[in-house]
């Protein structure tokens, strides 16, 4: 596929992706859904890819859906919009969620409606200083869609959730990182930088402990501690046989650095 709206290439391990309509601060059509469904299936394809990185181009990260793409003229028939929830921003919140490696999203700008819920399915946020996070969909008389329903509570309690998904008051990113909702916000011009040298750290880890771990924390939520325990268990117990854990006690022994093979 020819891409016209992201930018994706793959490179020492890392997959990077970035939203690329910046004229239209990156906001999703169903044309974007497409590419960046197909960067995503060359990501689970490619056994040399062990992290992705997703941010955005230019001066925001993502403004959501594209309103222009499924416009509603008044006293108009209404569109589906659960059929498009269903066939596109489901899916890629299940992808991003499911992909055993991890998942680095770099917000730069302001990540708004479900812009600043795909940055929430993904594992790690770094958000730069200027970047933002709203909820926008109580404007539109909508709801959280993208997960933001699922994602918000867990991350920053339901009271804190309730409120930004109900007056769709801009969060900062500073205050983001306050409440827990992402890992951490720093300067502007390191953004990438940071980005750039988490995914590094992460090309040469031990990848299927990592998309193992990922599998767990979010197995979590629904499980009692007994099940937890047991998923813990069988989870240990494959990884022991793995080439990356006889390698990182033989590293660790040896007093030198490891070389993971992400198996």
């Amino acid at each position: 596929m020819t891409y016209e709206n992201i930018l994706f290439d793959i490179s020492n391990g890392i997959a990077k992706l970035t939203l690329n309509r910046p004229d239209k601060l990156n906001s999703f059509t169903q044309a974007m859904h497409l590419e960046v469904r197909d960067a995503l299936g060359q990501v689970k394809a490619d056994k040399s890819v062990r992290v992705l990185v997703l941010t955005g181009a230019g001066r925001g990260f993502c403004a959501g859906q594209d309103l222009s793409d499924r416009a509603v003229e008044p006293g108009a028939k209404g569109v589906d919009l659960g059929e498009s929830v269903e066939k596109f921003y489901a899916p890629l919140v299940m992808e991003l969620r499911n992909l055993p490696l991890p998942v680095i999203c770099a917000v730069n700008g302001v990540a708004a409606g479900a812009g600043a819920n795909l940055a929430l399915a993904c594992d790690i946020v770094i958000a730069g200083k200027s970047a933002s996070f709203v909820e926008v969909f109580c404007k539109l008389g909508l709801i959280p869609d993208t997960g933001g329903t699922w994602h918000l509570p867990r991350l920053i309690g339901l009271a804190r959730a309730t409120g930004l998904a109900m007056l769709g008051e801009k969060l900062t990113a500073e205050r983001a990182e306050e409440w827990g909702m992402i890992w951490k916000s720093v300067p502007d011009e390191v953004l990438m930088t940071e980005a750039m040298a988490m995914a590094a750290h992460f090309a040469t880890a031990p990848t299927k402990g990592l998309a193992f771990t990922k599998k767990a924390l979010q197995a979590s939520y629904g499980n009692s501690l007994q099940d937890q325990l047991a998923l813990e268990a069988d989870m240990m117990r494959e990884l022991g046989y793995s080439h990356d854990y006889r390698e990182g006690v033989s590293a660790f022994m040896e007093k030198r650095t490891p070389e993971f093979k992400g198996e």
